[in-house]
């Protein structure tokens, strides 16, 4: 028999990415407008062990849609992760009376509602909140578009310096397993190179392609490389090669680490997460459950949540080869 939904729990979990607090007002004001009460709950996954619940109701998420991180706090908790832990948090739950949940965040965060679900039968439903855009079942996540535009408007920084002192920059950017940011990003801002953990450019191309860029006149260049990248073990040990076969390269390197993740979210980022809390919510109410809501060709769509955790992102071929022919 299908469970009538009174009251929905919020929480966001994982890392944290622009777009997440408005997230959270579109749950919250979703409950409101089909008048069902909404919790908030801090600390993801931890804060419902600990029962650190707050009612939310349309003014308490007044001007957080253009804030980054979140104002749930987020936190990874190795409590969550036995049996007695998510039976506290289980316990928490039906205290207040909560029925369902919204959980945003990434893959983690998603295999711990799945297997919350699994032990209690409680309706669960995801939200991708990462910068990574790594995740099956939407052509973007929450807070990748915002983190490209950072990306960019910081590597055309970096160009005015190498451009005023012929250098090279490597410019690290955040994709531990995808390389969507730093293709992405990359072709924006006109990087000479980009590299990305799904395509082993190998080192003798790099040096063929740099030698490439120095014969025919560019004075500068920027390389553009995703922190999973395999092509070195770490981006400075890849500065030293390159320095070592090409002494002709003043080499420099810039990790851009966690100011990717931060500021304020772009238009398309509040727009989406609007759109996916609506459809959480609403989702929720007509009785569906272990579903991610997602964008797939301009459309919210379902993906079940065991698929969108196992499923993988696939790199767009079209823009590698954009980006070959861009660096001509």
């Amino acid at each position: 028999m299908q469970k009538t939904i009174k009251k929905i729990g919020v929480l966001t979990s994982g890392g944290d990415s622009p777009g997440m607090n408005a997230a959270i007002r579109s749950v919250v004001r979703t409950c409101a407008y089909h008048n069902i009460e909404c919790i908030g709950i801090y600390r993801g996954y931890q804060g419902m062990i600990e029962g650190d619940f707050k009612e939310m109701g349309p003014r308490s998420v007044n001007n957080i849609v253009n804030k980054g991180g979140t104002v749930l706090k987020s936190a990874r908790s190795l409590d969550f992760k036995t049996p007695e832990g998510r039976t506290k948090a289980h316990e928490n739950l039906l205290k207040a009376g909560i029925d369902a949940l919204v959980v945003i965040g990434g893959d983690g965060t998603f295999t711990g509602g799945l297997l919350f679900n699994s032990e209690f039968d409680f309706p669960i439903m995801g939200i991708p909140g990462t910068i990574d855009n790594d995740i099956f079942g939407t052509s973007h996540t929450l807070g990748y578009d915002t983190a490209l535009n950072t990306v960019v408007e910081v590597i055309d920084k970096i160009r005015d310096t190498a451009s005023s002192h012929n250098r090279l920059f490597f410019v690290e950017v955040m994709g531990r397993d995808a390389g969507h940011i730093a293709l992405n990003a990359g072709i924006g801002a006109g990087a000479e190179e980009i590299l990305i953990p799904e395509e082993n450019l190998g080192l003798d191309r790099l040096l063929e392609s740099l030698q490439k860029s120095k014969a025919s006149g560019k004075s500068s260049s920027i390389v553009v490389i995703a922190e999973g990248d395999k092509i070195g073990k770490n981006v400075f040990e890849l500065k030293d090669y390159v320095e070592a076969n090409l002494p002709e390269y003043d080499v420099r390197v810039s990790v851009l680490g966690h100011m990717q993740r931060g500021g304020s979210p772009s238009c398309f980022d509040r727009v989406l997460a609007s759109r996916l809390g609506v459809k959480a919510v609403e989702s929720l109410l007509e009785g569906k459950s272990n579903y991610m809501v997602g964008l797939q060709n301009d459309k919210v769509n379902l993906t079940p949540l065991e698929q969108a955790i196992k499923g993988k992102s696939e790199i767009d071929r079209e823009l590698l080869r954009v980006s070959d022919i861009m660096s001509t």
